[in-house]
């Protein structure tokens, strides 16, 4: 699921913080999927990195800590 950079900027400190470790949980999955070769959809690595990168980028201009 694409996360917008609007969606994120609505959320606290505390809720952005716990997608982006959600979504690094997630990204760890998927990377443990592809290495095994039963990553079904390879291009949800693509979007969970930049999902994982606006949220990284929102908690930094809001908060300025990642």
């Amino acid at each position: 699921m694409k996360t917008s950079a609007k969606e994120l900027r609505d959320l606290s400190n505390d809720e952005l913080q716990t997608k982006a470790a959600d979504l690094k949980k997630e990204l760890f999955n998927l990377r443990f999927q592809q290495a095994m070769g039963q990553i079904e959809n390879p291009m949800r690595l693509r979007t969970l990195r930049r999902d994982v990168a606006k949220t990284k980028t929102i908690l930094k201009e809001k908060y300025g800590r990642v």
